[in-house]
């Protein structure tokens, strides 16, 4: 099975040459057999459920994994796909809509902090911290309503401001990574092209029509604004520690099974494992066995 830790067209380490406009939204790595990658991702599903057990049971370590993509390119799909095989009481998934007025008073990683998952736990963020450098990068007018200090006027957000923020997240992770938490970064990377024909598909197919927003049109006319601030945001929080993993998302068969080698691999170097119980609570289960078999 393909390494895509070590995949240079999908693994993004700090120092490394990235450059969006140079990595295909319809890469599948060789891997061009459709009923094949979704055998092998269903195979997966069922491995990350048997870790998420072990890991949930031991209560050390915690797993959160952010998706970030354009509209439609597919992440409540994938999520619900590659996550079904999960126990509900050792997963959450939170999805980061606008920010309400009790969250723009406080700094912009707050209400993610708030949301992270418990040790033991896996923690899915549909968006993140990250919609902070990205959205608001090509809005920076969301920040105004921050109330952020001297940073009054639109002037205010200049170079420095946006690399203070890149490494407030970088700090912000290696905190984590030091206290329990292993991430998993991915940007579903749908091409213009094909988000074109999903937003069609969502207009002219009835059981699809309530994923439509017409705003997803007015966002998209801004798309190449956008497509720089992903680029610039993956360049400066991509790190040794915690990489991004840009999945080509054109063919949902591949990204989804892209995502769930990747899961998959990450939780086996967690190498969770059960419990070891004392020895008195081993002396306590024999009891119990004894008792309950010499029960009339």
């Amino acid at each position: 099975m393909p390494n895509f830790h070590k995949d240079p067209k999908i693994t993004f380490y700090k120092g490394t040459n990235f450059k969006l406009s140079s990595s295909s939204t319809n890469y599948t790595a060789e891997q061009n057999n459709e009923s094949d990658c979704q055998e092998a991702t269903q195979k997966n599903v069922q491995r990350i459920g048997k870790e998420q057990e072990k890991m949930y049971a031991a209560g050390n370590h915690s797993l959160l994994i952010i998706f970030q993509a354009m509209d439609a390119a597919g992440k409540d799909s994938t999520i619900e796909k590659v996550m079904t095989g999960i126990n509900p009481q050792g997963c959450r998934v939170v999805s980061f809509k606008q920010p309400s007025t009790a969250e723009l008073a406080h700094d912009f990683l707050w209400r993610c902090v708030n949301e992270l998952p418990l040790r033991g736990k896996i923690g899915i963020f549909n968006r993140s911290y990250y919609e902070e450098v990205l959205v608001c990068k090509v809005h920076p007018e969301y920040i105004l309503g921050q109330n952020i200090g001297h940073h009054q006027s639109l002037n205010d957000f200049d170079n420095t401001f946006w690399k203070n923020r890149y490494q407030s997240i970088v700090n912000f992770e290696e905190h984590l990574a030091k206290n329990g938490y292993t991430l998993i970064k991915f940007f579903l990377n749908v091409g213009k092209e094909e988000q074109k024909n999903r937003f069609l598909s969502r207009i002219d197919e009835e059981n699809k029509n309530w994923k439509f927003s017409y705003g997803d049109i007015e966002e998209r006319v801004l798309w190449d604004k956008y497509m720089d601030a992903y680029e610039r945001m993956i360049m400066n929080t991509a790190t040794e520690k915690n990489p991004w993993f840009v999945i080509p998302a054109d063919n949902k068969w591949f990204m989804q099974y892209a995502v769930s080698e990747i899961i998959k691999d990450t939780i086996k170097k967690i190498n969770p494992s059960f419990p070891e119980l004392p020895q008195f609570q081993i002396e306590t289960l024999q009891k119990a066995k004894e008792v309950l078999q010499n029960e009339k």
